[in-house]
């Protein structure tokens, strides 16, 4: 239900960035922020994750990412624009994991990765700081890096693994079942 409601609020937090409406659209968006963690956090305390969860999951992240881009460039470009090198650079290693994941498995990805998850608490945590007391620049740029961090786990696992899966913890792990199949095997 509250994946549901995130994927439903997409539209009304959209109009309010067209409408240059930003203290709604900061105060709305922050909430689908925080209602994602307790999402996640509800689903796997009461064991509820299921491959369709997971799925609507990923694509209410992507709208919220969506949001997020759109409503920092129509509301804080001027805070944003000494830093859209590293900015676009984030943006494309993000773009790169879905484009990768529609190529080769002709699917959007829904692995949340441990450290995505991470990612995503540390850039809600930059936009409640943006929309609130302002710009942070080691803020921001631990988001950067976490995310482009995230992103490069992101594509080698896309690039290892036979077939799409969701709730995939990291590449360690991967790593770690690959070689138990391969020790099953000899």
């Amino acid at each position: 239900m509250i994946t549901i409601y995130r994927l439903l609020m997409f539209p009304v937090i959209l109009y309010f960035i067209i409408s240059g409406r930003e203290t709604l659209f900061a105060v709305f968006f922050i909430i689908n922020m925080v209602s994602d963690f307790f999402d996640g956090y509800i689903a796997r305390k009461f064991k509820m994750e299921t491959e369709i969860g997971a799925k609507l999951d990923s694509f209410a992240d992507n709208f919220n990412y969506v949001l997020a881009f759109i409503g920092l460039f129509v509301f804080k470009m001027d805070e944003l624009r000494p830093h859209l090198i590293s900015f676009s650079i984030f943006i494309g290693m993000l773009v790169l994991t879905v484009i990768i994941s529609l190529i080769k498995f002709r699917k959007f990805p829904s692995f949340h990765l441990k450290t995505t998850k991470i990612s995503g608490d540390i850039q809600a945590l930059f936009f409640v700081c943006l929309f609130t007391l302002g710009f942070f620049a080691p803020l921001y740029y631990l988001m950067i890096a976490w995310g482009i961090a995230g992103a490069v786990e992101h594509i080698t696992i896309q690039m290892i693994i036979p077939e799409m899966r969701t709730n995939v913890k990291g590449l360690y792990w991967i790593l770690k079942e690959k070689r138990k199949k391969k020790e099953q095997t000899k």
